[in-house]
């Protein structure tokens, strides 16, 4: 492939990351004036392109908002700790490298073999949300993308018995933190794609990445493979998330079937039991008409308004 070739792709890819970036900032309302955002950094291909494009974003966002980036070395064996300082130190952006060795705890409270994933996550999520508060940040990044918001939606369908993902934003239990996840709308492989473009330093996790046969590798392998065999599928997945209809599920705290009558039932999809259902076949993002390309900073420049 030419020189040109390749970076008309690479802009097209960051064309589309920026917006979908974007539009997820602006639907959930994210990002506001003054915000200082922290924007959790692991070292993975995840996190690197939600700082990229956050630093992108803000340079050309009609409002102020500052980030730092932080990243919690867990001290695991063999950890580069040399590789997110010098590359944090060559952006110029602020950041923070906190030193807590979580990873002496999960071995030695995780028994040989079990998964370490839990209580690995409370414990990094503990020293992250008071990082948060010692750095007086309004917000908190995070870098999952649209397949793990799939991905946990299945999880707990198939293990956990809930309709139930992972939201582009909450607050913490404490109600201290807002969390938010930018690359909400985001596809990991368009995220593959640019890390290696970019050439980022991923830094690989040796606590729990190469733990084998975990649930969520399953089911992530499950929806790569459909991704591959019916494209389009994963989309219409997602878009589901955001076309919930309560009337048609069977949860009656969510919706109330004991007071539903004649009367009252005005509004809703109604009875399509006896009907033939019909589906067109899912379009895959890549062939979708994606429309002349906005800046996202202009959904920001109407907020400021």
């Amino acid at each position: 492939m030419s020189g040109q070739k390749q970076q008309y792709n690479f802009n097209k890819l960051q064309k589309r990351l920026r917006r979908h970036v974007g539009q997820a900032i602006s639907d959930f309302n994210m990002i506001e004036d003054g915000d200082r955002i922290m924007v959790c950094l692991s070292g993975g291909k995840d996190s690197y392109t939600l700082l990229d494009i956050l630093m992108n974003l803000k340079a050309s966002a009609p409002i102020h908002f500052d980030l730092v980036a932080v990243n919690l070395d867990q001290k695991q064996p063999g950890f580069p700790e040399h590789v997110l300082p010098g590359y944090l130190e060559e952006l110029g952006v602020e950041y923070l490298i906190v030193n807590e060795d979580t990873y002496s705890i999960v071995k030695e409270k995780v028994p040989e073999g079990k998964t370490t994933c839990s209580l690995c996550s409370r414990l990094r999520r503990g020293i992250l949300y008071r990082t948060a508060t010692e750095l007086k940040c309004t917000k908190v990044a995070l870098g999952h993308h649209r397949d793990d918001i799939l991905e946990t939606l299945l999880l707990n369908m198939f293990y956990g018995g809930k309709l139930k993902a992972m939201p582009p934003k909450l607050v913490s239990d404490d109600g201290k933190h807002m969390v938010i996840r930018p690359l909400a709308y985001c596809r990991e492989k368009d995220i593959i794609k640019y890390s290696e473009a970019k050439g980022f330093p991923i830094i690989p996790c040796n606590l729990c990445g190469s733990q084998p046969n975990l649930q969520r590798q399953v089911i992530k392998e499950m929806l790569q493979n459909w991704d591959r065999q019916f494209p389009g599928r994963i989309e219409t997945m997602f878009k589901a998330l955001q076309n919930v209809v309560p009337s048609h599920l069977a949860d009656s705290e969510l919706f109330d079937f004991k007071g539903l009558s004649r009367d009252n039932a005005l509004g809703l999809e109604g009875d399509t039991a006896f009907d033939r259902e019909s589906f067109s076949n899912p379009v895959p993002e890549d062939e979708e008409d994606e429309g002349p390309t906005i800046d996202p900073a202009l959904t920001l420049a109407i907020k400021a308004l």
